[in-house]
């Protein structure tokens, strides 16, 4: 029988590109499998909703910030 080989892998030290708006996010998972960040949740979600198309609520009328979407 081979012996397998063990790949051990430098740990990364290179930090993600991210969009300047979320310059210094961070969000790690605890011992309790709890998400903790280094932004408020709010600024996160609107952050999202302005940069992420939600193809779910595309087609909904009843939203105004679609329909400004949809014009400009």
């Amino acid at each position: 029988m081979t012996k397998k080989k063990e790949t051990k892998q430098p740990p990364k030290s290179e930090k993600p590109k991210v969009n300047p708006e979320l310059a210094g996010f961070d969000i790690q998972i605890n011992s309790f499998g709890e998400i903790t960040t280094s932004f408020d949740i709010d600024k996160i979600n609107s952050f999202l909703n302005t940069h992420v198309d939600d193809k779910k609520l595309r087609d909904r009328e009843d939203l105004p910030e679609i329909k400004k979407k949809k014009k400009g």
